[in-house]
């Protein structure tokens, strides 16, 4: 009668341990479920083709953008208010991360400006700024 509880007390908590075993895999598991998620989100995004900024002002865009720093900030100074999001938001994740070794604290005050602006987790950028969140907050 003893072996008999014994052997049911032993079995009940090795039954346990493999739940709490089982639901801490789950949670490491769909968590990098979700990370690869965003990652292929970010990656088949073609920043072109989203929403808020005039095809006309595309070339003009990557001209700065290939000119370096200096050009780009103007380029934002003159035309980045008029750009909408998404893509107002995906270019601002671009500056942010070129100047993010040159100056830090822009880098993360306009991550921080994109992330409160970018709520809907709809939004194509979102995934972009959820990938983000770790190196700029």
């Amino acid at each position: 009668m003893i072996k008999t509880i014994i052997s049911i007390v032993i079995i009940a908590a090795l039954a346990c341990l493999g739940w709490v075993i089982w639901k801490e895999y789950d949670k490491y598991n769909t968590g990098r479920d979700v990370q690869e998620q965003q990652q292929a989100a970010v990656a088949t995004i073609v920043p072109e083709q989203l929403q808020g900024m005039p095809n006309t002002w595309e070339n003009g865009y990557k001209q700065a953008t290939n000119a370096g720093v200096k050009t780009w900030t103007q380029w934002m100074k003159v035309y980045g208010q008029r750009v909408a999001d998404p893509r107002r938001a995906w270019i601002e994740l671009d500056y942010m991360v070129r100047i993010s070794t040159d100056d830090p604290q822009e880098a993360k005050a306009i991550f921080a400006t994109v992330k409160e602006r970018i709520t809907d987790t709809n939004s194509p950028v979102y995934p972009r700024i959820q990938q983000l969140a770790k190196t700029y907050e």
